[in-house]
């Protein structure tokens, strides 16, 4: 034990830990030459094509320091604000992190706020500064900025780059010598901490674990704590770049078991391995239930393959532990699924997947949050969709979330960025600089505010240098509405929202505008209405598609062309009365691009 080392490599998004890690794998020769390609942890294809991790990879590795053998595991995590809770997961199977910060941008958001997590869980943490290769590196200030942050000594920061391998050798030995090697004991019944799984068509569901304490053996009759499941350990081993067996693994390790589990129901991530002869007292603790900060209906486009989605949203589960899901129905959309995502990112990557991981074709309605509302009696009823709010005269107040969000920016952009805040109905707590020209701004804001299309609109008005990071604060009152949107005087529930008064109308009659721009033209008029309660704030008319049925009458008595215009007008009024308009997908979709 004494010559293991487990460590997870933390920083902001394009910091370039997976860049770091090719290195450490390419410089322990974990990985043969032939099989070496830019970030190889991110196995996932819309990984490697949008350049961001999105799940985090363990690996295993060999490395010889003075003659000693040293067995090092780590674990690369995401750094996008929507996968922290990956970020909380490696961090619970780690004694050590490497902080990577960028020469050229320096310490941003999710730098602290991933440090942070890693300093509550006691983590040794090695400082490395990264991309020093850069023309535009600035390594001499960035340092300044981690001692200002760490408190730590100038001598035990790295300086490294991921590109051209500067300061591998050096944070290899760190590592060894800075961070401690786990606490456990080989000999204490079996506690094993699940930090994630897999689903696999041919062997069933493979559960990744760290050991705390005791020994598995293979064949091993163990049991799931948490579940109260008992299996049989058909291979258990640890994780290469393949999985690669072993026939036991002791404290400290991290590995891998298969045990022909099927239903994705049984294996729950943060759940405690152990023996069925000789259990342990009690469950690891320390891993909290993730709480979703985004909820959105996803709907099959065929409605016969609702079993198919909610499968395939089962497997998903498994591998992204973030993702919460309970099924609805809807008049538009039939039948479907409410699941709550970490945030807009993460909701686009889930679709993504469905699609192509399980070949489900989905429609998703318009993200929102969830809201607490009171009625007279002063009952309290989580509502997380706008049609499950009771009729309004039973309704006491309504309150909604607040996040407390820090933005990190260079002092020429603190006045774009007021100005988006406070529109988004924020407050300004306070202000700090860091350190130079870089500046911290605190707000409360609400979170239905900033679901949307907050996010996109700080980068372009930063230029890309603002970082972002937040957490939920706490609920309070707010003058709320339901927004309806009819059409022909039926309600579409999908295209419902709940929205503050003060922005209504705007908002309503933005999305009769857009509606009308994508719903297709039909053989009667479609009337687009957005309507609070009984009050018609917005209309927009799609006029019909006309035939020119006065083109045979030349010349002669008007009274002629009016009797076949009536005819027509007749013909359309009966269509109206049978037909039903058609909602493309794009019009659920354009919802959250209104600007």
């Amino acid at each position: 034990m004494k010559r293991i080392r487990n460590f997870c490599i933390i920083a902001h998004i394009d910091h370039g830990k997976s860049t770091l890690a090719d290195r450490l794998l390419e410089y322990t020769h974990t990985i043969a030459e032939k099989d070496l390609q830019a970030q190889v942890l991110d196995d996932m294809d819309l990984e490697r094509e949008r350049g961001i991790t999105i799940k985090s990879h363990a690996i295993q590795m060999d490395y010889v320091l003075d003659g000693e053998q040293y067995i090092l595991n780590l674990i690369d995590t995401p750094g996008h604000v929507d996968f922290s809770y990956e970020v909380s997961r490696s961090i619970a199977a780690c004694e050590g992190a490497l902080l990577i910060v960028d020469a050229s941008q320096g310490i941003q958001a999710q730098t602290i706020s991933n440090l942070y997590m890693a300093m509550e869980n006691d983590l040794e943490i090695i400082p490395v500064i990264n991309k020093v290769d850069l023309d535009s590196a600035k390594p001499d200030e960035v340092e300044d900025q981690i001692i200002d942050l760490l408190g730590c000594d100038r001598e035990d920061i790295i300086r490294a780059s991921g590109k051209t391998g500067i300061g591998v050798p050096e944070i290899l030995r760190a590592i060894v010598e800075r961070i401690p090697s786990p606490k456990g004991n080989p000999e204490a019944p079996l506690q094993a901490l699940i930090f994630d799984s897999v689903f696999n068509p041919f062997r069933g569901i493979i559960a990744y674990y760290k050991i705390v304490n005791g020994t598995i053996h293979k064949d091993d009759f163990v049991k799931f704590v948490s579940t109260g499941k008992e299996y049989h350990a058909d291979e258990i081993g640890v994780l290469k770049m393949d999985m690669s067996p072993r026939k036991e693994l002791s404290a400290g390790n991290v590995g891998y078991i298969i045990s022909g589990i099927k239903t994705s129901r049984e294996v729950r991530v943060g759940d405690t391995i152990t023996h069925v002869e000789r259990p342990c007292e009690h469950a690891i603790e320390g891993f909290e239930e993730v709480k979703p900060m985004v909820f959105a209906g996803v709907y099959p486009i065929e409605t016969e393959d609702f079993e198919n989605l909610r499968s395939s949203l089962e497997k998903l589960q498994l591998n992204d532990a973030s993702l919460t899901f309970s099924p609805e129905s809807s008049m538009a959309l039939g039948f479907g699924f409410r699941c709550g995502f970490l945030g807009l990112l993460h909701m686009e990557i889930v679709q993504e997947r469905l699609g192509r991981e399980f070949d489900m074709d989905v429609i998703t309605t318009v993200p929102n949050v969830s809201y607490r509302v009171y009625d007279k009696k002063g009952n309290m009823t989580e509502v997380h969709n706008p049609s499950g709010l009771p009729e309004p005269t039973l309704i006491d107040h309504i309150e909604e979330p607040y996040i407390r969000a820090s933005i990190i920016t260079a002092a020429d952009y603190i006045g774009p960025i007021m100005t988006l805040c406070l529109g988004k109905r924020g407050e300004l707590l306070n202000q700090q600089y860091i350190s130079g020209n870089r500046i911290e701004l605190t707000f409360d804001l609400p979170l239905g505010e900033i679901v949307i299309d907050f996010y996109d609109k700080l980068k372009s008005i930063s230029k890309g240098y603002a970082s972002f990071d937040y957490h939920l604060h706490d609920f309070r009152e707010s003058k709320l509405v339901k927004l309806d949107i009819l059409l022909n005087g039926e309600s579409v529930d999908a295209l419902s929202t709940l929205t503050h008064a003060d922005n209504a109308v705007t908002f309503g009659r933005r999305m009769c505008e857009k509606l009308k721009e994508l719903i297709p033209r039909q053989q009667f008029d479609i009337a687009i209405q957005a309507a609070i309660g009984a009050k018609i704030i917005a209309r927009e008319t799609i006029k019909a598609v006309r035939k020119d049925v006065t083109a045979k009458c030349y010349g002669g008595d008007i009274s002629r062309k009016r009797k076949l215009l009536e005819k027509q007008k007749k013909g359309k009024k009966r269509m109206k009365q049978i037909g039903s308009v058609e909602v493309p997908q794009k019009a659920f979709l354009a919802v959250l691009k209104l600007d």
